[in-house]
């Protein structure tokens, strides 16, 4: 099934965005590091590809160790600064500066060259819905000035966030882009919550989303409910109803309420570290 949202608000977030963009020095890029290429909107490439650029891979506690390497490779060798972070505990954090330094090397050197001194960086932080953009500024900050929530759509307005002397923050909107082609990538954006859950079929999301763990995955599904794995993916939604008592009147499974049961596991990290595509070699 193909998935797409793109409300209106988005495109007004677009537009101030590219009025934004002329402000800053820099556009660091978070990404979710269990789907870093498919929750990569090409808009944002768009927009700051006459910036200096950093990728954060955030929630990096909850992607595939291995792949969180490779994927920081990958985008290294395209010329980006990358790391993988974990923004709500802190992991990874410590290097931030250090990439924004990095990344804004020969606008630091032009700068000092024409003596100005102590102008900070100003970054734009960009994302699409729900990838934790207010959680990092948060948390890199170390106090509460963003709005967090754990729904895709809650930063609406703008919000400059001044760090320290050297760097500035400007908070964005989630925004996706109009018309997502690849019927996989929304299938995973949809599978971690940057998607609205309003929108989708819970039950064909849930059945992907065991597909893809019995294949790539194998005992994650084992280990959080107690089931055997060696079946079809309907019956497997079905006993994972069972096992968690979704069951409608006379005993028949609630394959809806069990769909949602298991999307939320796979979002919060329950179901293990899971990564849904993987790097180029």
């Amino acid at each position: 099934m193909a998935y797409q949202w793109y409300p209106g608000h988005m495109t007004k977030a677009k537009r101030m965005m590219q009025e934004d963009v002329k402000l800053v020095d820099l556009v660091i890029e978070l990404t979710d590091a269990r789907a870093p290429q498919s929750g990569r909107n090409p808009d944002i490439d768009e927009l700051g590809k006459n910036k200096s650029r950093v990728i954060l891979l955030n929630k990096a506690d909850m992607a595939d160790e291995r792949q969180n390497v490779s994927w920081e490779a990958y985008f290294r060798s395209k010329g980006l600064c990358a790391g993988a972070v974990n923004s709500r505990t802190g992991g990874g954090m410590k290097r931030i500066l250090n990439f924004i330094m990095e990344a804004c090397q020969e606008k630091l050197e032009r700068d000092r060259k024409r003596g100005i001194q102590n102008r900070p960086v100003r970054a734009m932080v960009a994302g699409i819905p729900n990838v934790g953009k207010s959680t990092f500024i948060n948390s890199f900050a170390g106090k509460a000035c963003a709005k967090t929530g754990n729904k895709p759509g809650v930063t609406r307005g703008k919000q400059w966030i001044r760090l320290n002397k050297n760097v500035e923050l400007l908070d964005t909107p989630g925004i996706l882009w109009p018309k997502i082609d690849d019927p996989q990538v929304g299938q995973r954006l949809a599978a971690l919550g940057s998607i609205r859950d309003e929108i989708i079929q819970a039950e064909d999301l849930a059945l992907w989303v065991i597909r893809f763990l019995q294949k790539n995955y194998p005992g994650s599904l084992t280990v959080r409910y107690q089931i055997a794995e060696e079946m079809d993916a309907v019956f497997l939604l079905g006993e994972v109803a069972k096992v968690r008592g979704c069951l409608r009147t006379g005993g028949e499974p609630d394959y809806e309420k069990a769909a949602a049961l298991l999307l939320d596991d796979f979002r919060s990290g329950r179901l293990g570290r899971v990564t849904l595509e993987q790097a180029p070699a």
